[in-house]
């Protein structure tokens, strides 16, 4: 479903379109009860007709609530207006870390500014027991003021029909095909070994994502890459990162850090993005 500007759902007047994936369209509106804007997500026409999958989005949506962190974008609410169902979003201003990567690299002070703010509100996420499983740039937020906005927490369990499963991709992004159970969510680039076999998830995939971003914001290039899907999931199994693409500066405990995220065994991995101290390597 395609909104245009001045539709109104429900207390919800759509503003301006902000993107689009495989989880739904994501629209800035103004929630006229509260007067603010928000950021709403319709939610696929696939997913909704499922009942059964609705209440288990909720039970989800509930938990997401939950978070409380100031580096973790707020859902508000589930809704359903007018029939059409509503995810309610904190409306986040400022530009995505895709988007500042498109420039090249950031500097070391800056990346490791960025990767502390995310491994904190990893750590926050984990203690509740919640796992991102599509940690990325694009889902990055930056604000003007230097604070980093962590969107779509937990999302990617929240629409799936399983917590992992196989799948076949033809494109670097792989979202999910909401008429089958155990489809493979995220994207491809940035996904754990583990999620990239289909295999069960917990919070160790997380850190890999996580090692996957900081790699990408001080190399200015992601640690893997492949001409197809298959490529790429073939690097992430069997390749180690492109380590001389780090820039000089990068401190050795950064470094350290990085390949204690890459472990592709996750038994040999970081096992707590709290013993990440991305400005001093480990804790």
């Amino acid at each position: 479903m395609v909104l245009n500007p001045d539709t109104k759902l429900g207390p919800y007047e759509i503003l301006s379109p902000l993107g689009a994936g495989g989880m739904g369209e994501v629209y800035l509106a103004t929630d006229s009860k509260l007067d603010r804007q928000v950021a709403i997500k319709v939610l696929p026409d696939a997913m909704t007709r499922d009942a059964e999958r609705v209440a288990r989005f909720q039970r989800e949506a509930k938990v997401l609530a939950s978070l409380n962190h100031p580096s973790i974008a707020a859902i508000h609410g589930f809704d359903d207006a007018d029939g059409t169902r509503l995810l309610v979003m904190e409306y986040v201003e400022g530009e995505t870390l895709a988007q500042r990567l498109k420039n090249g690299a950031l500097p070391v002070e800056d990346a490791l500014d960025v990767a502390k703010q995310m491994a904190e509100a990893l750590e926050a996420a984990h203690e509740k027991g919640v796992i991102h499983r599509d940690l990325k740039p694009a889902n990055i937020m930056i604000r003007e003021d230097g604070r980093v906005k962590v969107l779509d927490f937990g999302l990617a369990k929240a629409m799936a029909d399983e917590p992992s499963g196989a799948a076949n991709a033809d494109s670097p992004t792989i979202t999910a095909n909401y008429t089958r159970p155990g489809v493979i969510l995220g994207t491809a680039a940035y996904m754990s070994p583990e999620q990239a076999r289909g295999r069960p998830l917990d919070k160790r995939t997380d850190i890999w994502s996580f090692g996957c971003v900081l790699f990408e914001c001080l190399g200015g290039s992601r640690p893997f890459e492949g001409e197809t899907t298959t490529d790429l999931m073939a690097r992430i199994l069997e390749r180690d990162p492109q380590w001389d693409q780090l820039p000089d500066g990068t401190p050795p405990t950064v470094k350290l850090l990085l390949r204690r995220c890459f472990a592709k065994d996750r038994k040999r991995r970081l096992q707590s993005i709290g013993d990440a101290d991305p400005a001093a390597g480990l804790r």
